[in-house]
Protein backbone atom coordinates (compact mmCIF):
# COMPACT_ATOMS: atom_id res chain seq x y z
CA UNK A 1 0.00 0.00 0.00
CA UNK A 2 1.44 3.16 -0.78
CA UNK A 3 0.27 6.32 1.09
CA UNK A 4 1.76 9.47 2.60
CA UNK A 5 2.53 9.94 5.63
CA UNK A 6 4.96 11.10 8.34
CA UNK A 7 6.06 10.89 11.50
CA UNK A 8 5.96 14.00 13.27
CA UNK A 9 7.31 15.33 16.87
CA UNK A 10 5.13 17.85 18.74
CA UNK A 11 5.39 18.50 22.26
CA UNK A 12 8.10 16.02 22.92
CA UNK A 13 5.47 13.43 21.70
CA UNK A 14 5.45 11.44 18.39
CA UNK A 15 2.47 11.21 16.10
CA UNK A 16 2.30 9.45 12.55
CA UNK A 17 0.16 11.85 10.84
CA UNK A 18 -1.75 11.44 7.50
CA UNK A 19 -3.47 14.52 5.64
CA UNK A 20 -7.15 14.80 5.60
CA UNK A 21 -7.12 13.17 9.30
CA UNK A 22 -7.14 15.00 12.72
CA UNK A 23 -5.22 14.59 15.82
CA UNK A 24 -5.58 15.82 19.77
CA UNK A 25 -2.38 17.42 20.37
CA UNK A 26 -1.34 19.14 23.33
CA UNK A 27 -2.51 22.59 23.63
CA UNK A 28 -1.37 24.71 21.35
CA UNK A 29 -2.47 28.94 22.19
CA UNK A 30 -3.94 29.73 18.78
CA UNK A 31 -7.07 31.18 17.68
CA UNK A 32 -9.68 28.75 15.71
CA UNK A 33 -8.81 28.10 12.33
CA UNK A 34 -5.37 29.13 12.38
CA UNK A 35 -2.86 27.48 9.75
CA UNK A 36 0.19 26.00 11.59
CA UNK A 37 3.01 24.10 9.81
CA UNK A 38 4.52 21.43 11.77
CA UNK A 39 7.99 21.79 11.35
CA UNK A 40 9.53 18.68 13.19
CA UNK A 41 9.47 16.18 10.76
CA UNK A 42 10.98 12.67 11.68
CA UNK A 43 10.40 10.73 9.00
CA UNK A 44 8.22 11.18 5.49
CA UNK A 45 6.86 8.02 3.44
CA UNK A 46 5.70 9.91 0.16
CA UNK A 47 4.74 7.28 -2.32
CA UNK A 48 6.45 4.50 -0.92
CA UNK A 49 9.49 6.90 -1.10
CA UNK A 50 10.61 6.83 2.29
CA UNK A 51 12.83 9.63 3.79
CA UNK A 52 14.51 9.77 7.26
CA UNK A 53 15.89 12.76 8.77
CA UNK A 54 18.89 13.18 11.21
CA UNK A 55 17.35 13.68 13.10
CA UNK A 56 14.54 16.13 11.31
CA UNK A 57 13.67 16.93 7.23
CA UNK A 58 14.35 20.21 6.38
CA UNK A 59 12.60 20.23 2.79
CA UNK A 60 9.21 18.75 4.73
CA UNK A 61 5.99 21.11 5.27
CA UNK A 62 3.11 19.28 7.04
CA UNK A 63 0.58 21.87 7.03
CA UNK A 64 -2.41 21.83 9.18
CA UNK A 65 -5.68 24.07 10.94
CA UNK A 66 -6.80 24.09 14.61
CA UNK A 67 -10.16 23.03 14.30
CA UNK A 68 -11.09 23.17 17.91
CA UNK A 69 -9.67 23.34 21.44
CA UNK A 70 -10.97 20.39 23.92
CA UNK A 71 -10.16 19.01 27.12
CA UNK A 72 -9.18 15.13 27.32
CA UNK A 73 -10.94 12.77 29.49
CA UNK A 74 -10.41 12.86 33.45
CA UNK A 75 -7.44 10.54 34.63
CA UNK A 76 -7.23 10.65 38.71
CA UNK A 77 -4.34 10.37 40.84
CA UNK A 78 -4.31 8.52 43.52
CA UNK A 79 -1.43 8.53 46.07
CA UNK A 80 -1.48 6.49 49.34
CA UNK A 81 1.38 5.89 51.94
CA UNK A 82 0.39 2.74 53.14
CA UNK A 83 0.61 2.45 56.91
CA UNK A 84 0.47 6.03 57.07
CA UNK A 85 -3.06 7.49 57.00
CA UNK A 86 -2.07 9.51 54.02
CA UNK A 87 -4.11 9.45 51.00
CA UNK A 88 -4.76 12.24 48.26
CA UNK A 89 -7.31 11.96 45.31
CA UNK A 90 -6.71 14.13 42.33
CA UNK A 91 -8.34 14.30 38.87
CA UNK A 92 -7.22 16.22 36.22
CA UNK A 93 -8.06 16.84 32.45
CA UNK A 94 -5.09 17.66 29.49
CA UNK A 95 -5.71 20.83 27.71
CA UNK A 96 -5.72 19.67 23.73
CA UNK A 97 -5.66 21.08 20.95
CA UNK A 98 -7.62 19.37 17.64
CA UNK A 99 -5.55 19.64 14.98
CA UNK A 100 -6.62 19.24 11.10
CA UNK A 101 -3.38 17.67 8.79
CA UNK A 102 -4.38 19.10 5.43
CA UNK A 103 -0.83 18.60 3.41
CA UNK A 104 2.50 16.74 3.93
CA UNK A 105 4.53 18.68 0.98
CA UNK A 106 7.79 18.13 -0.38
CA UNK A 107 9.17 21.48 -0.70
Amino acid sequence: INMKYAIIEVSGRQFWVESGKYYDLNRIPTELGTQITLNRVLLVNNEGDLLIGKPYLENIKVEGKILEHLRGRKTIVYKMRPKKKTRKKQGHRQDLTRVLIENISVL
